[in-house]
């Protein structure tokens, strides 16, 4: 599995939509996802006060950018969006 962004390598599982809007993309993140963002949002406990705080905000915000990231370049497996993607086009 390469997950350098900086390689043009293509990906290894189904490109689902080219240009998802963001909420899609939100929409389709699942339980591993939620704990990347939790686990790259951790935060020590004798940092105190506002460092805390903007400790906090950027290790969320670095989270969800990794799990987003993940998202879009289709580096894991996503049987399960393709399948649910396919149902939405046939209706």
């Amino acid at each position: 599995m390469n997950t350098d962004i900086t390689t043009s390598t293509k990906p290894e599982y189904p490109v689902i939509d080219r240009n998802p809007a963001f909420t899609k993309t939100v929409g389709n993140f699942n339980t591993l996802d939620y704990l990347r963002l939790i686990t790259i949002s951790g935060i020590r406990p004798n940092i105190r006060g506002p460092s805390m705080v903007t400790g906090g905000m950027i290790g969320v915000l670095g989270g969800f950018m990794y799990a987003y990231q993940n998202r879009l370049v289709s580096f894991f497996p996503n049987e399960d969006e393709v399948a649910q993607y396919k149902k939405k086009i046939q209706v």
